[in-house]
């Protein structure tokens, strides 16, 4: 059966990097990338929260065609949760999505996928994109397990309210994530095929719609080969996304394989 289009997404997750000095980079992506005319892909950056609103004023001003989002958010909408943020802030702030469920909340803060799937249900109540990121450690995959470990993650961590429009999977296997490798383009396909095959269990035909992207060490002197790979509909890319000149480097990456 022919799968319906989905158009690639390229997201740039910069963790606790940036300062207000930092803003110029989205400028000068803009530059990079041709002013006002947006990419063939879609772009997302997601700063850290003291950067969402400054950066989405620049973003209006200078590419418009770049979505903003939140690192993490908290399930409820507000309430006595100190140092939380909740998704109608992060929208209220000028966001469009936000990442749930990153390999290192889950590690660094005890999130299980209870947790996650709370927080992308909120992100979908506030009307954002939820980014829900699942993947395996070093250790699980080396003793088989890595299929089992994202298959149960993808059940715990996905709102029955999921669908195209709504939700976006990113597959980061954990022992990728800053070390600079990567699995082999084989592994990666195998792997985003199961991912959709189990999605389509959960949400039926709107797995056909939903992007999966991969993460973990994606660079511009990778990014054409895993851009390639069948199954992968974008990157979420990390130290990578801090520079422009990197940023806009995987994401023509991405415009020269279409023209090709």
């Amino acid at each position: 059966m022919k799968q319906p289009p989905r158009r690639t997404l390229v997201a740039g997750n910069w963790k606790m990097n940036g300062l207000a000095r930092s803003l110029g980079e989205v400028e000068a992506l803009a530059r990079a990338l041709g002013g006002d005319d947006p990419p063939p892909c879609d772009v997302m950056i997601f700063p850290p929260a003291t950067l969402l609103a400054p950066m989405a004023a620049v973003v209006r001003r200078a590419c418009p065609f770049v979505t903003l989002g939140g690192q993490d958010c908290h399930a409820d909408a507000g309430g006595a949760h100190t140092g939380d943020v909740s998704a109608e802030m992060l929208a209220d702030a000028g966001a469009g999505a936000v990442i749930v469920g990153h390999s290192e909340r889950r590690q660094d803060h005890g999130e299980d996928d209870a947790a996650v799937r709370a927080k992308a249900a909120a992100a979908h109540r506030a009307g954002l994109i939820s980014i829900i990121c699942v993947g395996e450690t070093l250790e699980q995959r080396r003793t088989g397990r890595a299929a089992d470990v994202v298959s149960r993650q993808l059940v715990g961590s996905m709102p029955q309210a999921s669908d195209g429009a709504n939700t976006v999977i990113a597959y980061e296997p954990v022992w990728a994530i800053g070390t600079g490798l990567t699995p082999e383009p084989g592994d990666i396909e195998d792997m985003h095929d199961a991912i959709r095959r189990r999605v389509a269990t959960l949400v039926g035909a709107e797995a056909g719609y939903m992007r999966i992207l991969y993460g973990g060490s994606v660079k511009p002197d990778n990014a054409a080969t895993i851009l390639a790979i069948d199954h992968v509909d974008g990157a979420l890319v990390g130290g990578a996304s801090l520079k422009a000149v990197d940023f806009c480097a995987i994401i023509t990456t991405y415009q020269a394989r279409q023209s090709a």
